[in-house]
């Protein structure tokens, strides 16, 4: 892979793979670390792709791997600054709606960015994810469900 092929690469992806990971890591620093890393994963492991939605979604699937691998780090602990979020969107509207997805369980949360934000039809998270469809339509609607909850203001129980 060449410099310039890999750079458009970069380009073309970087912001998907960042916001990810954000969804993921709930941290600037950590989710530019995934960042790097998935991208370095890219360089040296140097796939050939059949196409910018393959390779979208070889990123993508690397991006949850790595975020779930560093989740499971012991000293790992979930933070996440609500001035960061701002960092993700332009609007105070816009900045609430994310809390609140990033407020979700992760299992929800996950399914909930990659529908509604990346565009992503219940069977393409299904792969990207390893689940079933079926569960990927099930978290769709649980945290549609709790969102709501969330946004009319009610006490919701995890």
């Amino acid at each position: 892979m060449s410099v310039n092929e890999f750079e458009a690469i970069y380009e073309r992806n970087k912001d998907t793979v960042f916001r990810i990971a954000f969804t993921y890591m709930k941290n600037r620093q950590e989710s530019e670390d995934v960042l790097q890393e998935v991208f370095l994963k890219l360089y040296t492991a140097e796939p050939v792709f059949d196409s910018k939605e393959h390779e979208r979604r070889w990123l993508i699937r690397v991006t949850v791997n790595l975020c779930k691998n560093r989740l499971k780090l012991f000293w790992n602990t979930k933070r996440c600054s609500l001035d960061e979020i701002g960092e993700l969107a332009d609007r105070q509207d816009d900045r609430e709606i994310i809390a609140a997805v990033l407020g979700l369980p992760e299992k929800y949360r996950s399914v909930v960015y990659l529908h509604y934000v990346e565009g992503y039809r219940c069977r393409e998270i299904a792969e990207l994810l390893s689940l079933k469809e079926s569960t990927v339509k099930m978290r769709l609607k649980r945290g549609r469900e709790l969102l709501k909850l969330q946004w009319e203001g009610e006490e919701v129980l995890i």
